[in-house]
């Protein structure tokens, strides 16, 4: 390795030239085929990335978002009669009334103010509840009622 670089004849602030990787020498990029800068995750001429498994697994994400296609949107839509905005503000909703009836169950001690302080997280859990069902109701169309 010591013998290529002593025929190299370029700069310090140029990238190292392009060498026929060799299995003794330093990891090069699969894509341009510069060698990479120690400790670098990233080539610093294409900027393509130097482990190609942390490539792969970050490409997998869609794979943990299988859920949604066992939900089956299409049979829930059907199932509610509403289009997709309406069912959204719908269940969102849903899911403020969930959270404004947990909150209620949050244990107050003798202190008035930690009392209010809870009826006012209440009120407005309640109120964002109301604002979703009124654009569901907004977002429904008069094609959908029939």
């Amino acid at each position: 390795m010591a013998d290529i670089v002593r025929d190299a004849h370029q700069e310090f602030w140029r990238p190292p030239l392009n060498q026929p990787a060799a299995s003794d020498m330093a990891e090069s990029c699969g894509r341009c085929g510069t060698e990479f800068m120690v400790g670098a995750a990233f080539c610093h001429i294409c900027g393509s990335g130097r482990h190609r498994a942390s490539g792969a697994a970050a490409g997998n994400w869609i794979e943990t978002l299988d859920f949604v296609r066992t939900i089956e949107l299409a049979k829930v839509k059907a199932w509610f009669g509403l289009p997709l905005p309406s069912l959204f503000a719908f269940l969102g909703g849903i899911a403020c009334v969930i959270v404004a009836v947990a909150v209620g169950f949050t244990d107050v001690k003798d202190n008035v103010s930690d009392f209010e302080a809870v009826q006012l997280w209440r009120i407005q859990w309640l109120m964002a509840a109301c604002a979703a069902f009124l654009v569901g109701i907004l977002f429904k169309s008069s094609k959908s009622e029939g």
